[in-house]
């Protein structure tokens, strides 16, 4: 059976939907980011950014590691950051099937628009 990811992800949290047959599971990974770079000083600041980043990405990794196909959305630059995340390693990368811009969405926004993007992907596949 076909495992069909798709996630909303900016720098504070990441909503990671998973498509499997006709059931989905929700998952939410925050990101400590922004907590850090208010209490750390201005030499510290950029590191403990990337460090918390790169933990944070990393935890969104898990989530879709085993994934067949994987659909990105996101408002901001976070985005852009996973899919190069992805693209270090050439079995990620290669089931990125889209990257998309879109607005802040609430969970069952992001929810529907992943389930209505892979049902339409599925759709169009069967018809070539």
């Amino acid at each position: 059976m076909t495992k069909n990811v798709g996630l909303w992800i900016d720098h504070k949290k990441a909503m990671v939907v998973t498509i499997l047959g006709k059931g989905e599971d929700i998952k939410e990974i925050k990101s400590d980011v922004e907590q850090e770079l208010e209490t750390s000083t201005d030499d510290h600041r950029q590191n403990a950014a990337t460090g918390h980043l790169n933990t944070y990405y990393d935890a969104v990794i898990d989530c879709v590691h085993d994934a067949d196909s994987i659909l990105i959305l996101g408002a901001g630059e976070a985005k852009l950051e996973f899919k190069k995340r992805l693209e270090k390693d050439k079995k990620l990368g290669d089931r990125i099937v889209d990257v998309l811009t879109t607005d802040k969405l609430t969970d069952p926004q992001i929810a529907a628009k992943v389930r209505e993007y892979f049902h339409d992907h599925h759709q169009h596949k069967k018809q070539n």
